[in-house]
């Protein structure tokens, strides 16, 4: 029978570790209100990138007329995922949407390129078969994202120039609740014609037209690759979100299962403190009698 002691220091270990998830969870809280701002933050900026498509498609109609053209079917896919663990089965479920997703689209193989960000979910896609045209890692704080960004722009540039690539999708875990999130699939290439025509059909909010120097031909490409920069930033935002709402809902039932064992624990030490009690009474009681049968 295990002593009181032992019983204590394993009460009291178990104490360090609920105090070490309630730690995490709050770091979690905190985490998913930053990344939540950085994507509403990104509202203003979308706004302008658009009004600036809006009047260089209004003046030159045929400036997106190569980047609507139907895709040679050659496929980049970027895939987000997480670096760290305890986040359940985050990983799993965006890397099982991705290969559902790219299979529906029916592509050779031999044209497809996969970009993993995150080294758990690489790893992931390795072993389902998919070979890698690289890792990113995740950026450690809001700052860091806009360089991440532009490292997967480099490498969608290089898909482009050396390989032909001109279907862009990304696959990410879109934030929902606190604690929840659910696969996503943006497709960020050939653009979207009816987003197009929308643009350069709505009317001019203000009183006058604005004008542009530079050469539509030049100018579109320009505020194109914001709009992509846009797109796979807030991918990046929305997966560490949901990075963190799972790495919550695992901590929440981490700390429930933590409680229930302290329970457990408390109750066997007081038994055993009991026990204990008795078993001291029990020989009080025994040598009192001894006694007086003596006498």
């Amino acid at each position: 029978m295990e002593s009181l002691d032992a019983i204590q220091r394993r009460i009291g270990t178990t104490e360090d570790l609920e105090s070490v998830v309630r730690t995490m969870k709050a770091l979690a809280a905190v985490n998913i209100r930053q990344y939540e701002r950085a994507v509403e933050a990104l509202g203003d900026y979308r706004r302008s990138i658009e009004l600036g498509l809006q009047i260089v498609l209004q003046e030159s109609p045929r400036a997106s007329a190569r980047a609507t053209e139907a895709p040679r079917r050659r496929g980049g896919f970027i895939v987000f995922g997480s670096d760290q663990g305890m986040c359940g089965p985050l990983n799993d479920r965006i890397v099982r949407h991705a290969l559902d997703e790219v299979r529906e689209l029916d592509l050779d193989d031999r044209h497809s390129r996969f970009l993993a960000v995150g080294g758990r979910v690489a790893s992931r896609l390795a072993e389902a078969g998919r070979p890698l045209e690289g890792e990113v890692r995740l950026p450690a704080s809001i700052p860091a994202i806009a360089n991440q960004v532009r490292e997967i722009l480099f490498a969608v540039e290089d898909w482009q120039s050396r390989h032909q690539v001109d279907l862009l999708v990304l696959f990410y875990s879109r934030h929902l609740s606190r604690s929840s999130y659910r696969p996503a699939t943006e497709h960020l290439l050939p653009l979207d014609e009816r987003w197009l025509r929308s643009l350069r059909e709505r009317e001019w909010e203000g009183r006058g037209l604005p004008s542009f120097s530079m050469e539509a031909g030049a100018l579109f490409p320009a505020l194109i690759r914001r709009h992509l920069f846009i797109g796979i930033y807030r991918a990046f935002a929305e997966s560490l979100a949901s990075e963190n709402a799972s790495r919550l809902a695992s901590m929440r039932r981490a700390e429930q299962n933590i409680r229930d064992r302290l329970g457990e624990l408390r109750q066997q030490y007081h038994q055993q403190r009991q026990l204990a009690v008795t078993s001291e009474l029990l020989d009080i009681v025994s040598a009192f009698e001894a006694l007086d049968t003596e006498d």
